[in-house]
């Protein structure tokens, strides 16, 4: 069953939400955005859906290791998603199970992609990591709204444990589910609208996972 993960969770309401839509995991972000949560605000979403064993997810930008790992506890994160330039010796620092985005653009290949997936899962071993793809944009980790071409990440996600991100809404995500099979998909904006989350996109969206399995 692909998982579900719906980011840029602002608050307990939204969360409960994505939780009752029938999503697997919420996304925290703590990275300058229209989405950008503080600390004690990821700690009290996440405390919320502790009664639900729920899985939250925090998304971190080029900010050093110690600091990432110490606000993952103080949250009570369960993955840290690393959205930046972060290298996969860094990711080994991190306690917590990582998710590592990494850009797609149109210079990145197919070959390329799995090279380089390939030494993050020798970097990492046995650790339990995941893989984002995301659309690549100049000066922004995330949040495009932008689409990449998926047919670069085929081979990858026969292979590795992908989440699909970028660009992804409620009218497009079946066509990805059916075509790649990934191990799972993300949606921010894509389930907004004007910036703020949309419950019925929200119902919408994993609904159109669930038909396209």
């Amino acid at each position: 069953m692909t998982k579900i993960k719906i980011c840029g969770i602002t608050k307990v309401s939204y969360a409960q939400a994505a939780v009752e839509a029938g999503a697997d995991l919420i996304g925290v972000v703590f990275v300058p955005s229209p989405r950008q949560v503080t600390y004690r605000k990821a700690r009290e979403i996440v405390a919320a859906l502790k009664e639900h064993y729920f899985p939250v997810v925090g998304v971190f930008v080029n900010m050093p290791a110690a600091t990432v790992n110490a606000v993952a506890a103080f949250c009570g994160l369960d993955w840290v998603q690393l959205s930046g330039d972060e290298g996969w010796e860094y990711c080994r620092q991190i306690e917590k199970p990582v998710i590592k985005a990494v850009h797609i653009s149109n210079k990145l290949g197919e070959e390329e992609l799995l090279a380089h997936l390939k030494e993050g899962k020798r970097v990492l071993g046995s650790r339990p990591s995941i893989y984002l793809l995301d659309t690549f944009a100049k000066q922004k980790y995330g949040g495009t709204g932008k689409v990449f071409t998926w047919e670069t990440a085929r081979r990858a996600v026969a292979k590795y444990p992908v989440i699909i991100a970028g660009g992804l809404h409620p009218e497009n995500v079946a066509e990805v589910v059916s075509s790649l099979k990934p191990w799972g998909v993300d949606v921010s904006s894509g389930v907004e609208s004007q910036e703020v989350k949309d419950v019925g996109k929200i119902k919408a969206f994993v609904q159109a996972v669930r038909s396209a399995e």
